[in-house]
């Protein structure tokens, strides 16, 4: 049975076993490959995040952040973060945290959330989030460098709540 927690700091492991993998990848974070463990979680937690842990069994195998968009005029709306083991990819682990994302920023007051940049090749992620009812904005070309395909195009994408 698949939990969903807010995440502590005891997690940090867990949340770095699953987040190193995905940055050494450099297919869809626009993270340096060389961030190291503490830059990392900073990144991931740090800030006005908000942590949340998908768990089976004792095993974490995914993480999601919620945090405000922007400052001030901006703060109503949310803007969210998925990673997921890569021994637990397609078994629905982004979904439910994406769902539970969404419901959380509800009930937080949220208006909206916007992914601010979804690496266009990231495939899989846009049909989960447009299947949630997420729809793209528009294109921003060649803005992110892809480790094997070169400039390819992101995408700001967003869904009303």
């Amino acid at each position: 049975m698949l939990t969903i927690r807010p995440a502590t700091s005891a997690d940090h492991r867990a949340i770095w076993r699953i987040l190193e993998p995905i940055i050494r990848e450099g297919e869809t974070y626009t993270l340096d490959k060389n961030t190291d463990q503490s830059g990392a979680l900073a990144y991931w937690t740090g800030g006005e995040r908000t942590n949340f842990v998908a768990e089976e069994d004792g095993l974490v195998l995914g993480s999601s952040y919620v945090r405000p968009n922007q400052f001030g005029g901006g703060r109503h709306v949310a803007n969210c973060g998925y990673i997921t083991a890569p021994a637990a990819r397609g078994r629905g682990i982004a979904r439910a945290l994406c769902e539970h994302s969404i419901a959380w920023s509800r009930q937080q007051g949220y208006r909206a959330i916007q992914f601010n940049f979804v690496v266009s090749t990231n495939e899989p992620a846009i049909h989960l989030w447009t299947s949630l009812g997420f729809q793209s904005l528009t294109h921003l070309p060649g803005a992110f460098l892809h480790p094997r395909l070169g400039y390819v195009d992101a995408l700001v994408m967003w869904k009303d709540l």
